[in-house]
């Protein structure tokens, strides 16, 4: 087990995260922000959360999706939990200790617009904006990322590939 920094309080839990892949081959990122630790600077990350009790993953990737984006998906656009990883970072007034799976999520489409009408006070405050990357931008682009290796990792996935990632420690 890697050293946790000694600097807040430890939140662990389970989470889902989702590429979601729109029909013009675009993963949907938001734009982020934590306005308790501006030194983080602002980044891109996959829509997701912690999974509720007695949910599956699916459970969360549906309702975290419905949640922060507004698109509704039926269970069987969402793929299986093939990327697996052991995460930490600050978040407000905690530090997360996150053991996630990421999951790709496939839509008809091209992206629409996020609706947040069902997002939580602090995902309001959060999330500043959106973005479908089309993947090439995505894999080649300097930008900060959250996961931190999602350029690097991204194409594989999409692939079918199994990933079990090693821990990082994100912030």
């Amino acid at each position: 087990m890697v050293e946790l920094p000694d600097d807040l309080p430890v939140f662990e839990r389970s989470a889902v995260r989702l590429v979601v892949l729109d029909g013009d081959g675009r993963v949907l990122l938001f734009h982020t922000r934590d306005p308790d630790h501006p030194r983080l600077g602002t980044w891109w990350e996959l829509p997701g959360g912690g999974m509720d009790p007695g949910e599956t993953y699916l459970d969360t990737a549906v309702r975290e999706l419905r949640e922060e984006t507004g698109i509704v998906a039926d269970p069987a656009q969402i793929g299986p939990p093939t990327w697996r990883r052991r995460a930490s970072f600050v978040h407000r007034q905690r530090r997360h200790l996150q053991d996630e799976v990421i999951v790709p999520v496939r839509l008809a489409g091209p992206g629409p617009d996020v609706d947040e009408a069902d997002r939580l006070d602090y995902e309001l405050e959060d999330y500043f904006g959106f973005r479908w990357w089309p993947i090439p931008e995505l894999v080649a682009s300097g930008e900060r990322f959250y996961p931190g290796r999602l350029p690097a990792l991204l194409t594989g996935f999409l692939a079918g590939e199994e990933i079990d990632e090693p821990f990082e420690l994100w912030s």
